[in-house]
């Protein structure tokens, strides 16, 4: 009997594999809008620690091994935790962008804070990043001290060349749709990490009664968060499970008009897989089990990704 539930299982999961893959490449294959491509457009895509259970050395190793271009690590203020990750970085060949951002709850402590890490973020010398990517301000600070982040880090991205983003992020100053639509026409250099998962969540919806915001949040928009949000959460429980197939292709329809822009501009296009680990991945009660393997769904992520836009 045991056999038997052993074979049933092994057959299942060869069935399944054969239907997600079939559906990958039934989905990566679909007719994409005809956009005349620049040639010095560019796809890379990065994977993110955020979960991992090893040493920086290990991630970036198993992350080369899948074929990821790099990966996005939030920037770490002790230097022996610095001096590892480039040395990781620089092991296995991998770019890098570097999350950051500040937790005062202080609008004044908190920006201070935030300027003395970035003006060292963005002056190391060791390795270059794709970009800076940030989680700014609170979503409980005014506008006037949220914009004091956006024209701080205008004038750094200046003075370096290095590319800053401000990421959509829930809990941080671009938390909503509307209220990142406010900044967008107030700075015209305000650059995007766009991760509209945490939009569909506060907004309870897909987003369609905000067309015009969300259009213009593409349009700024430069880094993308690959994660697939619903109605009632950032995370959806498996992006390969055929109940979210209609939410799946709807954030692809979103970073396609991105991507479509990239190309014509001839611009590289950076993603992360950020399918997050407990407790953004749903578990089971009592146990706090995963439903889902964390790895396996961000390396599906990079192929579809890969697929689609290479």
């Amino acid at each position: 009997m045991n056999q038997n539930r052993r074979d049933f299982l092994k057959l299942t999961g060869l069935t399944t594999s054969a239907t997600l893959l079939s559906s990958l490449e039934s989905f990566s294959t679909e007719p994409q809008p005809i956009v005349p491509t620049n040639g010095n457009y560019k796809l890379k895509v990065l994977a993110t620690n955020w979960g991992f259970d090893g040493t920086i050395d290990a991630f970036c190793a198993k992350a080369k091994k899948e074929g990821y271009d790099g990966i996005e690590n939030w920037w770490p203020e002790n230097k022996n935790e610095q001096d590892e990750m480039f040395a990781a970085l620089k092991k296995h060949n991998l770019e890098v962008g570097f999350l950051y951002g500040a937790w005062q709850t202080n609008p004044a402590e908190h920006l201070a804070h935030f300027k003395k890490v970035m003006d060292t973020i963005a002056k190391q010398t060791i390795q270059k990043p794709l970009y800076i990517n940030l989680h700014s301000g609170r979503d409980y600070f005014s506008f006037d001290d949220n914009k004091k982040f956006i024209e701080y880090t205008n004038v750094l991205a200046k003075d370096t060349g290095i590319s800053i983003y401000h990421e959509t992020h829930r809990g941080r100053m671009l938390y909503a749709a509307h209220v990142t639509g406010d900044f967008i026409h107030k700075y015209p250099e305000l650059k995007l990490t766009l991760d509209i998962s945490h939009w569909c969540n506060v907004h309870e919806s897909l987003l369609d009664d905000q067309p015009e915001t969300i259009e213009l949040a593409l349009q700024r928009t430069e880094h993308i968060h690959a994660r697939i949000g619903y109605a009632e959460g950032p995370q959806v429980n498996d992006p390969r499970a055929p109940e979210w197939d209609g939410t799946v292709k709807q954030h692809f329809a979103w970073w396609d008009k991105v991507v479509e822009r990239k190309k014509k501009n001839g611009e590289t296009m950076t993603f992360l897989t950020e399918f997050g680990p407990p407790l953004y991945m749903p578990t089971l009660p009592y146990t706090l089990q995963a439903v889902s393997n964390q790895w396996d769904i961000n390396v599906y992520m990079l192929q579809l990704l890969r697929k689609r836009y290479s």
